[in-house]
């Protein structure tokens, strides 16, 4: 048997997938805070980890980040990229620095940024974040007036953006309020208050001088984690969110109120834990006897319910959901998309993302036709066509299996003029809800005014899947023996 406590949904479906592969019993567990679980998964008996949609995990709109936060989240999320940026692994969609693209900042912000940083040749030289802290030795004064003095200042000459919102304030390094304050300073335990912006401006250079002597000690081309564990990357993200979210007249927090947004977590509270624990141990006993019958989910409530009951049974095994597209005997799901839009590349992504697979091969049904091949170099030529350039219409059906996994399911295509992105369903007679979008109360940052909603187009929105459950379409066709693929000309293959 396998028992699981892990932290994290990805690592949660990969468990569930390899044991149903294997036909394993499985005893998942979990607790957020007070409260907590334990149940069995065992093919075809119970249902399975992915049986009942997970809401998807909140995102945001990468201009709110950059240009107008109004929440804690938003200088939390920033000061993580910060890091990265800085001292991790460095990726272009978590630039820091302000977003002169933002639509709602149309004006001359943009094409004066040009002008302004534009060499004699007429290019625009750009330097990463890393090269040119690298440059100053990531001298703590140096970084604190680029970013949270002079890209707010920059931020301000982007005039449109701060009509309808309380504009930002920079801060300047040798004049921070709260310095000499003792109240300020020393009260409570330094987790569990708010720091002032003095002790914000201390931390963060101490945390900064000892994140680079990390750096400095791995090896060449090697970078750092961000771990909320550890107290020197903690220290930096929480007095970075902080300094950020005053220049914005955003509420403050604390570190440890933090720690369990940057985490991503419920603070986990150790005898909650060791109640699951003992919990699973006894369904593992009922196991190893036998008793498939007496392991049914056990839940640990926050508070006694009406009942007196602090552990909360269920009375019988939950059956599997018929419907599951990872468990159930024919797994099925459509993919609703725009086929003149949607490339190849993009459709591996749905798969991964939205299906959580790893390797994922595509074929369509009864044609015996590769659309996606998981071999390096394969389908590679096809990724930047539309599924309609390579032949897919609405109503195809596609074969796609991850061998990584033993997955397959059945993939039908919904032509959807109006999706930008994609999404997954699996009921026809359920209307399927628009893209979710954040809508934080950016408007005025705190301010009694108008809230014009994210500083951001529509196709930066969140493009989270959204999982319905359906009613019985039918019998997938068996997969088809024989495979071809696309080739490499651009010739529109008739797959009727």
């Amino acid at each position: 048997m396998v028992m699981n406590a892990l932290d994290n949904r990805v690592a949660r479906n990969h468990v569930n997938r390899m044991c149903l592969a294997a036909n394993i019993p499985l005893i998942e567990t979990g607790t957020a805070g007070y409260a907590g679980q334990v149940e069995l998964i065992q093919k075809g008996q119970t249902q399975c980890y992915e049986c009942q949609p997970k809401a998807p995990q909140k995102s945001f709109p990468g201009c709110t980040i950059r240009n107008t936060p109004s929440e804690p989240i938003h200088c939390i999320v920033w000061a993580k990229h910060l890091f990265n940026q800085l001292f991790g692994e460095e990726d272009p969609d978590q630039d820091v620095s302000p977003d002169t693209a933002d639509p709602e900042a149309a004006g001359d912000a943009g094409a004066s940024a040009l002008r302004t940083e534009g060499t004699e040749a007429g290019n625009v030289e750009r330097k990463s974040t890393r090269a040119w802290a690298s440059e100053t030795n990531y001298d703590p004064e140096k970084l604190f007036s680029k970013l949270f003095g002079d890209d707010i200042r920059y931020l301000l000459s982007m005039e449109n953006l701060w009509k309808k919102r309380r504009p930002p304030t920079p801060l300047t390094w040798n004049n921070l309020p709260g310095k000499g304050n003792p109240t300020a300073q020393h009260s409570g335990l330094p987790d569990q208050r708010v720091w002032s912006m003095h002790e914000c401006a201390q931390v963060f250079g101490d945390s900064c001088k000892a994140l680079q002597a990390d750096l400095k000690n791995r090896p060449e081309g090697d970078h750092l984690v961000w771990d909320k564990d550890e107290k020197s990357a903690m220290d930096f993200v929480t007095a970075c969110a902080n300094i950020r979210a005053h220049i914005f007249n955003i509420p403050l927090k604390s570190r440890f109120e933090i720690k369990s947004m940057a985490g991503n977590i419920i603070p986990a509270i150790a005898t909650a834990n060791a109640i699951v624990a003992g919990l699973a141990v006894l369904r593992a006993q009922n196991l190893l006897k036998g008793e498939t019958r007496a392991c049914t989910s056990v839940y640990l409530r926050p508070k006694v319910n009406h009942r007196g009951q602090l552990f909360v049974p269920e009375k019988t095994l939950t059956a599997p959901n018929p419907k599951c597209y990872v468990c159930a005997s024919k797994p099925e799901v459509a993919l609703a998309c725009n086929l003149k839009q949607l490339t190849l590349k993009d459709l591996n992504a749905a798969f991964k993302d939205g299906l959580n697979m790893q390797a994922p091969d595509a074929v369509v049904e009864g044609k015996g036709l590769v659309v996606l091949s998981s071999e390096p170099g394969e389908t590679d030529h096809n990724n930047e066509k539309t599924l309609e350039e390579i032949g897919l219409n609405d109503g195809s059906a596609l074969v796609v299996d991850d061998f990584l996994q033993n997955y397959e399911v059945r993939v039908i295509l919904q032509q959807k003029d109006e999706e930008k992105s994609w999404r997954l369903v699996t009921d026809p007679d359920i209307p399927m809800p628009g893209p979710k979008e954040e809508k934080p109360a950016n408007g005025s940052n705190g301010a009694d005014e108008p809230k014009p909603g994210p500083s951001c187009s529509k196709e930066d929105s969140d493009s989270d899947m959204e999982i319905i459950e359906e009613d019985d379409t039918g019998e997938p066709a068996p997969k088809p023996p024989k495979r071809r693929k696309v080739g490499m000309n651009n010739e529109i293959v008739d797959l009727c």
